[in-house]
């Protein structure tokens, strides 16, 4: 509800590169991004357009955990008091279809005042399982303060190097600071985050089950109609053009007769 998009701030901040600049990352501006409250693109080099911010990291897959602590610890200094929940998403080779609608409902519901992270849980790697850095996540403002005063500056909380895959050290960093892994299916244990592009699930055995999404998910996966939640967040994998194809059939394509709204016993499921 309007009532529901105001009461929940997010700011939202994606990990892009200048050479991604104008090719991925307007995209995700001028679709999804347009419903963040805040948005920031973190960059090596500065944007006006975007905005980027020039954070001092080297580009590269091997340097995505340091800019992952560089972006959250700029957000900590400069936006911490603008926004209650902070959704991290990546604009390297996949990019992203959000619903932000979807993300606030499901936030609405918890208290940021409470340290919590939220997204698509793998099992391996961490004990309470890690959240996809492909499906993007999202940190309460209370998560997001203890990750950058108690977990950054102790190495045997949060790994120090600059190398070590981004989704799998932060998931080893919230479970150290004692900060759960949510639960975010709904109450049909669909899941509403996911790591791949729609069909993947919609269509069954369309994908194999021994491909890495059914061997570390931490929950059964389910395919078929019934694969997700009617209140989804979050797809990977999706091209820029397909992106505006989804912008369009969500938000301006209402089919005549039919009532969208949300079953709000169905949508709710919450936990860790």
């Amino acid at each position: 509800t309007f009532e529901t998009q105001n009461r929940v701030r997010l700011l939202c901040w994606v990990m892009t590169s200048p050479v991604n600049h104008k090719t991925k990352a307007v995209h995700v501006k001028a679709t999804w991004g347009r419903r963040c409250d805040i948005l920031l693109f973190m960059s090596s080099k500065g944007d006006v357009n975007l905005p980027a911010v020039a954070l001092s990291v080297n580009e590269g897959r091997n340097n995505l955990w340091a800019k992952t602590k560089k972006a959250f610890a700029h957000i900590y200094d400069n936006y911490f008091d603008q926004a209650d929940w902070f959704y991290k998403a990546d604009d390297d080779t996949p990019l992203f279809c959000i619903n932000f609608e979807n993300l606030k409902y499901l936030l609405a519901n918890h208290n940021t005042t409470e340290a919590l992270y939220f997204g698509w849980r793998f099992k391996h790697y961490v004990k309470q399982g890690f959240m996809s850095g492909g499906a993007g996540y999202v940190l309460s403002k209370c998560a997001l303060r203890k990750f950058i005063l108690e977990g950054i500056p102790n190495s045997t909380i949060c790994r120090p190097e600059n190398d070590g895959n981004e989704d799998t050290e932060m998931g080893k960093c919230m479970e150290n600071l004692g900060i759960p892994a949510m639960d975010t299916r709904d109450s049909l244990e669909r899941d509403r985050f996911f790591p791949l592009v729609p069909i993947t699930k919609l269509i069954s055995g369309q994908t194999p089950h021994d491909f890495w999404y059914f061997l570390y998910s931490y929950y059964p996966q389910k395919e078929g109609i019934e694969c997700c939640s009617n209140s989804a967040i979050s797809f990977h994998y999706v091209s820029p053009e397909m992106m505006y194809v989804i912008e369009n059939l969500i938000y301006n394509i209402n089919p005549y007769g039919i009532d969208r709204k949300m079953n709000k016993s169905v949508a709710v499921k919450y936990g860790s």
